[in-house]
This record gives structure tokens, C-alpha cells and sequence, in this order.
């Protein structure tokens, strides 16, 4: 596999932005996954701690990564659209992550990269593992939770900006999903990233296997 850093990748989006991304392939991977960062008006980047923390996991388990900035973020072109535009970002990701991986494809989103990874309904997604999503940023989640592909959201126990029973009830309908809380976590996972990264790996590749 590539460094722990990745190696650098622009690609386009279907409205004429370049996004700029990292890609870390494993070998012989059984799965690829996109990363989503958190918001981007409050710091999040592509190597915000939890997308950092999977980046370098996943492809020591056998899973190609590709992480990127989001329109506006660092020197990718074009600005924040508060979630809608951010979804054709996503969009790009996969079809980018395509020319590293024949394998199935994942979307996980962290935060406001949650819920636009909910958003990103693209028919190449296998499923998505959305991480402290607060579901105010999407845009019509009760369709992709109406989706039969597998959905894993992973609540922060002490979530300091969605309350998770908040969340557990509002997904309670939600086709093909396992909602779990992290105990002990914050909204930022601060001393509980390793064990997320390591939940997140093993969902993903049960499902792989499962499919």
C-alpha cells in the first residue's frame, strides 16, 4: 500500500469543481471506502482526527481509502453549498476511487460529512457507515433510509450537538440499519478514535463478506 500520507489526486465534479484528495490503496483489497469530513466552516479538513484516524486504518485492514476536501476547503475550488453542492463532491470520490479499486465501494461520513454521506445516493455505494451525524444537513435522508443497502450510524454517547436519542428516534424506520453508541464518546471521539476506526473497519468488512 501507499504511505501513510497517501498520495495526492485532483478530480472533477459534474458542476466544473476540482477537488483535491488523498488516496491510500491496499493490496488485494476486499473493500474501498470514500471519507466525508466534518464541517467545513467550523475547521474540518480532510485530515480532521477521525478521518485521519480511518485513513490510516483502513488500508492496514485491507481496505483502499480515498479522503478529500470538500468544495472550498484547502485547494479545492468552488464554496461551502451547506451540504447540497457537497453531495456532487462525494459523487466524484466514488467514481475517482474507481480508478484504485475494483472492489465494492462505501460511503463514511463524519459529522457534517455524515450527513452528506446519506445524501450520496450514487447506484456504485455497497453502504454507508455515518459517523455523529447530526441529520440537519442532508438533503432527503428518509429516502436513503428507505434504501435496502446497509446503513451503520455510530452515535457519540455524549454528542454535544445532536443528542443520540434524538437520532435513534428519528432513524428508528430506517431500512438495513444498525445504530450503535459509543460509550464514553464526545462528538469529537477525542480518546475513543481506535476502537471507531476499528468498529467501522469490521461493519465494512462483514458486509463485503456478507454480500
Amino acid at each position: 500500500m501507499t504511505g501513510a500520507g497517501g498520495a495526492g489526486i485532483t478530480f472533477p465534479t459534474v458542476d466544473g469543481e476540482r477537488i483535491a484528495g488523498e488516496v491510500a490503496t491496499a493490496t488485494s483489497a476486499r473493500a474501498a471506502v470514500v471519507l466525508c469530513h466534518p464541517h467545513p466552516q467550523f475547521g474540518g479538513t480532510m485530515r480532521s482526527l477521525v478521518i485521519s484516524e480511518l485513513f490510516a486504518a483502513l488500508p492496514a485492514a485491507g481496505i483502499t481509502a480515498l479522503r478529500f476536501d470538500f468544495r472550498g476547503v484547502g485547494t479545492s475550488t468552488g464554496a461551502y453549498d451547506g451540504g447540497r453542492s457537497e453531495v456532487h463532491d462525494a459523487e466524484a470520490a466514488l467514481s475517482a476511487l474507481a480508478d484504485h479499486s475494483d472492489a465494492p465501494r462505501f460511503l463514511i461520513g463524519w459529522s457534517f460529512g455524515a450527513d452528506v454521506a446519506l445524501s450520496t445516493r450514487d447506484a456504485a455505494v455497497h453502504g454507508w457507515v455515518a459517523i455523529a451525524a447530526p441529520l440537519r444537513f442532508g438533503t432527503d435522508l428518509a429516502t436513503t433510509g428507505g434504501d435496502a443497502r446497509p446503513k451503520l450510524l455510530l452515535l457519540a454517547e455524549h454528542d454535544e450537538f445532536r443528542d443520540p436519542d434524538e437520532v435513534r428516534t428519528e432513524t428508528a424506520g430506517w431500512t438495513a440499519t444498525d445504530c450503535e453508541i459509543v460509550g464514553g464518546a464526545s462528538h469529537f471521539f477525542v480518546g475513543r478514535t481506535a476502537a471507531l476506526a476499528e468498529r467501522a473497519t469490521a461493519w465494512v468488512l462483514d458486509h463485503v463478506a456478507g454480500s
